[in-house]
């Protein structure tokens, strides 16, 4: 009689001494969804560089420059002799507009006027394309930005003016930078 309720007792020490078992969810996520997104996304990429690509080809009159930050540009107005490119928390002053590839104007810039921002530090809405480029420029310099629309206004557009998806050229000039110093 000892022997099966050692033997009961034993096996009742090991089965309560195993640890706390994870649960399992009752609905797993397979990731479809956002593997489908991110395919559907690469590819619209694929097809606005193209396009962009092929708005450079159409000039061969002007160099380009690809940029590591996804937009190409090109110098108007180049100042070879200043050395100072703006700094995070510099206020920059500049003017720009935004038209088609084609050229077609969508905000002039009379409309959008004389802009500031401070570089990096500011929650004003402008887009990524504008910021980085303004980053290379230094005070005086005219740049035309050619920019695929996840650089510009994206999926969401702009107001009544740029659709969902469009990518853009835009002629930056950069009129001034004041150091976070001053």
């Amino acid at each position: 009689m000892k022997t099966p309720l050692l033997l009961v007792l034993v096996l009742l020490f090991l089965t309560a001494c195993k640890g706390p078992e994870a649960r399992r969810p009752v609905y797993q996520k397979s990731g479809t969804r956002i593997d489908n997104s991110i395919a559907i996304n690469k590819k619209r990429v694929a097809i606005e560089e193209a396009d962009i690509q092929k708005t450079i080809e159409r000039d061969p009159t002007t160099a380009y420059i690809a940029s590591e930050n996804g937009f190409w540009y090109t110098y108007e107005k180049k100042d070879s002799l200043a050395t100072a490119t703006p700094q995070v928390g510099d206020l920059v002053s500049f003017n720009y507009d935004l038209k088609t590839l084609a050229g077609n104007t969508i905000l002039s810039e009379a409309e959008v006027g004389n802009q500031v921002y401070q570089i990096d530090q500011s929650n004003q809405d402008l887009i990524s394309g504008i910021r980085e480029v303004l980053k290379i420029m230094k005070p005086g310099e005219v740049v035309t930005v050619l920019m695929p629309s996840h650089k510009a206004y994206g999926y969401y557009g702009y107001e009544d003016k740029i659709g969902s998806n469009v990518s853009i050229r835009s002629t930056i000039t950069l009129n001034e930078i004041k150091t976070k110093d001053n």
